[in-house]
């Protein structure tokens, strides 16, 4: 099995990872810095990008630091919050033209020192934020987390996990809550910010067309900060069990039934039957080919859209129908009937192979973008696997239908939530 990234780490315990390929014209570089996600410092974790990227030392504006991009050739750089599993993920991210394709003049340097810039060289004053950015960014985290309310779509994906993660890290929303960010200042969103800085793992990702010495060498000096002991950042796969399925009903001023059904899988990514797992998910519900998509929507005419999508580093399922109001208990029905089919190993050549092809296709177009692939090797470091797309591929053939009737033997319905008319 290759390993397509080539690890190292530098004096202050940052992993480096660098992929060194012709395949692009651009060099992309990631900064992740790993937090447990935590009610008392969610809102804090989500607030800082946003505010870092309103300026720097050097460039104190956003717009000199949009100037400062585009003299580079039309770098693109930013940050923004992941959520895997029950972590929450400071992101940073710059691409910029590869040098080998401007004449005479190695842009580099120019790129990781403003990359250096946004992640270590705040704005401050008084010994803390500028108060007018954080205030700014504030107010816009708190718009950004009231409208999911107005996404019906995600806001009963949101819930159904709220309700079957109650009393686990993962119920909390990944951009953190309103009511904690009034006790949010430019004081103690500084200190917070150097403990990440200071304590968090860092993983540093180097994709494009450079010399793994050379890119190595410059980001060592560039980020030689001291660190202190990094911090334990877990990777929790609860093990909780079901006696019962929990149902939960919502009403609002909506004009379509929002029907969420979440499920624990008991398989994870670094599983060995995870591709089988993949497979199982595809089947139910991953296209136009599958059971949920044939049966609920095709056939009943039940749901105005179905679709299953697995949560593969907290190890859960979940199934999402826009239906009618009044087809509530006959869509969860028909639902039910498509688990046990897979259950019982009712599954047609021609949902296997296509599902298989479908997800070998998306593997493929995964392989073609470097934000893609830096996001997949990210999910295989928290989950301790190491394994390019090809493996993935190799992995998902080598799946039998057998496969996947045994990890459909695992799987449990969770919770109900169903978002009703009022």
């Amino acid at each position: 099995m290759k390993d397509i990234f080539t690890h190292r780490t530098l004096k202050n315990g940052i992993n480096l990872f660098i992929h060194s390929t012709d395949k692009f014209k651009t060099n992309t570089f990631c900064i992740f810095i790993h937090q447990n996600l935590k009610k008392e410092t969610a809102t804090m974790t989500a607030l800082l990008p946003f505010v870092l990227k309103r300026g720097t030392q050097n460039f104190p504006t956003s717009r000199h630091i949009s100037l400062y991009l585009e003299n580079l050739y039309g770098a693109d750089m930013g940050g923004d919050i992941l959520k895997r599993g029950e972590r929450q993920i400071l992101q940073f991210f710059l691409e910029t033209v590869n040098p080998k394709y401007i004449r005479g003049k190695d842009i580099m340097d120019d790129s990781l020192n403003v990359f250096k810039e946004l992640v270590l060289n705040p704005v401050l004053e008084d010994g803390g934020f500028k108060e007018a950015y954080v205030e700014q960014e504030k107010d816009v985290l708190k718009r950004s987390i009231e409208s999911l309310y107005n996404d019906k779509f995600n806001y009963a994906i949101e819930r159904c996990f709220q309700e079957m993660c109650k009393d686990e890290a993962f119920s909390i929303y990944k951009y953190g809550n309103v009511e904690d960010l009034e006790k949010i200042d430019k004081s103690n969103l500084y200190s917070y910010y150097l403990e990440c800085i200071y304590k968090c793992p860092m993983d540093f990702f180097v994709l494009g067309d450079v010399d793994e010495d050379d890119v190595a060498c410059r980001i060592e000096k560039l980020f030689d900060f001291h660190r202190h002991a990094e911090k334990t950042v877990n990777s929790t796969c609860f093990k909780k069990e079901i006696t019962k399925e929990k149902i939960v009903e919502e009403n609002q001023d909506v004009n379509q039934g929002k029907l969420s059904m979440g499920f624990r899988t008991n398989t994870r990514y670094g599983d060995d039957d995870y591709y089988a797992l993949m497979v199982y998910n595809g089947i139910l519900g991953g296209g136009p080919h599958s059971k949920l998509f044939q049966n609920v929507r095709e056939k009943a005419g039940l749901a105005y859209y179905a679709f299953s999508k697995l949560e593969k580093n907290k190890g859960l399922m979940l199934i999402g129908c826009g239906i009618d109001f009044s087809n509530f208990d006959r869509a969860v029905g028909i639902i039910k009937e498509q688990l046990e089919d897979i259950k019982a190993g009712k599954i047609s050549n021609y949902e296997f192979d296509s599902t298989v092809k479908s997800i070998i296709s998306s593997l493929k177009e995964t392989a073609d973008s470097p934000s893609m692939i830096i996001s997949l090797y990210l999910d295989g470091i928290i989950n301790g696997v190491r394994e390019s797309t090809e493996d993935m591929i190799k992995k998902i053939q080598s799946v039998s239908k057998d496969d996947v009737r045994k990890v459909a033997q695992k799987i449990e319905l969770d919770t109900i939530f169903f978002l009703n008319k009022k």
